[in-house]
């Protein structure tokens, strides 16, 4: 006997019920980036290795799954849409109306080791603003991201939006004498924190920072300390470094937005969030539930080098992306996952005469050309199982073409919810079965 071929570590079957979870997801994705003026669209899922190593460096090459093309190519299944974007539009940049204000929902792979929130497969909404250099764009990405979340059923008791400042790490550690390839390092071990071994930072800072090392921890704790923008200004006048104090106007504007648009309740200042890829240059973000436990559930940042390092005219560009799994994850920690049985609205009894199969599958076809879901037996069968088949399948209705109608010139309606049942002249199908599919059928 043949072995069970298996799904593949880390990809997942998508049964009706699984599909119509994810597809709820998607709605909720869409329907809200659109309500933001976001338009919609998507590109290959095979792209040229050298993409994705221009964004991330030559390391991420150990997290795809690349491989050589027939045509001898280096290619890779995208682990992420962002440097497609960035190719597309610095490749149009002539024609394309500023600011870019463009969506996707799109499957990922990373090849990763396995653990809860984290897949080989994924989907992301990713949502991205090109062309517009200020903190405004960064608003509006934390507004979507926050709406997108809240659309589900999600509020601040569940989740919130860390805001951190690369352009504030970066000019804060240049003021303490560091380069640029030296603070790139600290912000890689500072992104780290959190989930290693204090000491283990402090191994790590210490080629950097010598006897220094314990004073800029004490700092970076201050930092941490850090919740909201007037502490944030307070932190940054003690420490009388120039270019710090000019970043605040930034900072405020970015917060005149989200204050302006009473989100402030979801978003907190948190300097610990630096997100490690060197790729971003200004405001970063992280969504977190609000218990501290689990993966991020979204993340994202202003990358302006981004389109120009792929080769094309510069273009300022910030964005984010949200994962299906952990966001699935929230919304089933939190109750908040809905039950979507999806029933077709009619179902379509019939005899076993030539008249009455006639008669049925004429009612089939003309509601199904209407986008009124409806089925039938394919095989006659028995009344009552064909009962049966229509409450297994969760209809809305059953539609009744008998002999004892079809003598009358008339269809019976039954409501499956309660059992309520009306008739009606077969000439009127359509008009009787809309208005009882919207006011159903009182017993």
């Amino acid at each position: 006997m043949a072995s069970k071929i298996q799904t593949l570590p880390g990809f997942r079957d998508f049964p009706p019920e699984a599909c119509a979870l994810r597809n709820f997801i998607f709605r909720k994705w869409r329907q809200t980036a659109i309500s933001f003026g976001f338009s919609e669209y998507d590109g290959p899922v095979l792209e040229p290795l050298e993409l994705f190593t221009e964004k991330s460096g030559p390391e991420i090459v150990s997290q795809l799954f690349n491989f050589e093309d027939k045509g001898g190519r280096a290619v890779s299944l995208r682990p992420e849409l962002t440097p497609t974007l960035a190719r597309m539009v610095g490749a149009n940049a002539g024609s394309v109306r500023r600011p870019v204000k463009w969506f996707a929902i799109a499957e990922c792979f990373r090849f990763e080791k396995q653990q809860k929130g984290r897949k080989r497969s994924f989907y992301q909404f990713n949502a991205d603003v090109l062309g517009e250099p200020g903190p405004g764009a960064d608003a509006e990405l934390v507004a979507l991201c926050i709406q997108s979340l809240r659309s589900f059923g999600l509020g601040p008791q569940h989740f919130v939006v860390r805001l951190s400042d690369r352009t504030l790490w970066m000019e804060f550690l240049f003021g303490l004498g560091l380069d640029e390839e030296k603070a790139i390092r600290v912000l890689s071990i500072v992104d780290k924190a959190e989930r290693v071994d204090p000491e283990y930072t402090k191994e790590q800072l210490a080629p950097i920072f010598g006897e220094k090392t314990g004073a800029f921890l004490e700092e970076i704790a201050r930092m941490k300390a850090v919740t909201n923008v007037a502490e944030l200004e307070a932190w940054v006048a003690a420490l009388g470094m120039a270019k710090l104090t000019e970043r605040m106007a930034a900072w405020k504007e970015l917060f005149a937005v989200i204050d302006g648009m009473e989100l402030s309740d979801f978003c907190r200042v948190d300097l610990s969030i630096v997100r490690g890829l060197a790729y971003y240059t200004g405001f970063v973000f992280e969504v977190f539930e609000r218990s501290g436990e689990g993966r991020a559930i979204a993340g994202g940042g202003r990358y302006d080098k981004l389109v120009e390092k792929l080769g094309y005219q510069p273009m300022a560009a910030s964005g984010f992306a949200v994962g299906d799994v952990t966001l699935a994850d929230l919304l089933a920690t939190a109750g908040l996952t809905p039950n979507l049985i999806e029933g077709v609205d009619c179902f379509v009894v019939m005899g076993s005469s030539e008249k009455e199969r006639t008669e049925g599958l004429r009612a089939v076809a003309t509601l199904r050309s209407l986008g009124i879901s409806a089925d039938y037996a394919i095989k006659p069968t028995a009344f009552g199982k064909q009962f049966k088949m229509a409450d297994t399948l969760g209809a809305r209705l059953t539609l009744i073409f008998g002999g004892d109608e079809l003598a009358r010139g008339v269809f019976k309606m039954r409501d499956m919810a309660t059992g309520g049942e009306a008739e009606g002249p077969i000439a009127d199908l359509v008009d009787g079965v809309k208005m009882r599919l919207a006011h159903g059928i009182e017993k």
